[in-house]
């Protein structure tokens, strides 16, 4: 359990437990539930598209006390990335915790920050992680930047 007394529900390991051994998963999406309690999994598709999964996040939703806000949320997406010089293919399970700086309520914002380590406890395998607060932060070349460590 997280300091915010957040669980992680059984559904999110082994969802992540499929993107990770079958490959059948490319992303999955993680919210908080209606009622902070437990962090559930919002989504999760095969397709390999950046801009629809980047989509869902930008257009994701949190509410609190009536109130509604852009919405922060989890995500494990699993970036495949051409090595330059024809040196291969590399695949990382990369952690993204999205919240963004505008527009989010703050009771929605906090709870996130202070659940996310125990989701990415509860997920073993993530090879590199991402904190994105700004539109810009979840582009596809800023993420491929950021996992390669600009070594492409």
């Amino acid at each position: 359990m997280s300091k915010s007394g957040v669980s992680v529900s059984p559904e999110c390991i082994s969802k992540f437990n499929e993107l990770k051994l079958g490959k059948s998963v490319k992303y999955i999406i993680y919210k908080l539930s209606d009622d902070y309690k437990e962090i559930v999994v919002e989504d999760s598709s095969s397709d390999p598209d950046w801009e629809t999964f980047q989509n869902k996040l930008l257009d994701a939703k949190a509410g609190h006390k009536g109130k509604v806000g852009k919405g922060p949320r989890y995500a494990v997406y699993d970036f495949q990335y051409e090595l330059e010089g024809g040196e291969g293919t590399r695949n990382k399970i990369v952690f993204i915790s999205w919240s963004p700086d505008e527009g989010t309520l703050v009771f929605p914002r906090m709870t996130y920050a202070s659940s996310k380590e125990s989701l990415k406890n509860a997920l073993n395998g993530l090879a590199a992680e991402v904190q994105a607060n700004r539109d810009d932060e979840i582009e596809y070349a800023t993420i491929l930047k950021d996992i390669s460590k600009g070594k492409r």
